[in-house]
């Protein structure tokens, strides 16, 4: 059954992409495809085990997840990150289809869910991906970790938080001159003005919001931020601070 569902899955992607972004689908790698399907394949036979994701109807998955996490590329493309981390990854959406599609950027795929990461663990192993490495911890814990902090070209962050709380979970990662790319839906005025308060705080320029570019999607769109300083010390915070007290 997941076989057949990845098979429309991916027959979905195909025709959006023809319908609405050509010019994308001549960007993805030989043998894109295939490896795309066998992973939404992994991904829905787990998910009747481990409940990674709500979004499970084929034609769904094509187009929100599949070509919602491949619209960023263009975004992606322009910034050029060598190491790049998905925070919040869930069952590997959109790392893993990023991965995927750009498997010269070296990705590490995070998520406080050991269950979700240990899932995203056999992904990768049954796709033979070597560009791709799991972290099973909260952002905070990273954010402090030598190994970790301002080590990455890029974070990328889908449903994750509103844009204060992402700011203090992502920027204290990101080297100078990386970027926060954000997927977001509808997007209020509030929370982008407090958005603008954390990232100054954090080191980060004013947030940009970039639309995704496909009708298909929708009110989806990219907010962008900047790290032009390093992060101040004392941030983050402790865990589950940022959310319980946003910066702003």
């Amino acid at each position: 059954m997941s076989a057949h569902a990845a098979r429309v899955a991916l027959v979905e992607l195909e025709r959006l992409l023809q319908t609405d972004a050509s010019a994308l689908r001549l960007t993805l790698p030989s043998g894109f495809a295939e490896a795309c399907e066998a992973y939404v394949g992994h991904l829905l036979q787990a998910n009747a085990r481990l409940n990674l994701t709500r979004i499970v109807e084929p034609l769904d998955v094509g187009r929100l997840h599949l070509l919602d996490a491949l619209s960023a590329l263009p975004l992606l493309d322009t910034l050029g990150p060598r190491r790049a981390l998905d925070l919040g990854s869930g069952g590997g959406v959109p790392g893993i289809i990023l991965a995927l599609a750009r498997p010269a950027v070296t990705w590490t795929l995070v998520d406080s869910a050991r269950k979700k990461a240990d899932a995203m663990r056999g992904f990768v192993e049954a796709l033979g991906l070597e560009n791709v490495a799991i972290v099973a911890e909260r952002a905070e814990i990273l954010g402090r970790d030598p190994a970790h902090r301002e080590r990455y070209d890029l974070v990328a962050a889908r449903a994750c938080a509103a844009l204060p709380v992402l700011a203090e979970y992502a920027l204290p990662l990101l080297g100078v001159g990386g970027a926060l790319v954000a997927w977001k839906g509808p997007l209020a005025d509030d929370e982008l003005r407090a958005g603008h308060r954390a990232a100054a705080a954090l080191g980060a320029a004013d947030p940009e919001v970039h639309p995704s570019g496909f009708g298909a999607l929708g009110d989806h769109r990219f907010v962008l931020v900047r790290k032009e300083r390093p992060t101040p010390e004392r941030y983050p915070r402790c865990p589950g601070e940022p959310a319980r007290r946003p910066l702003a």
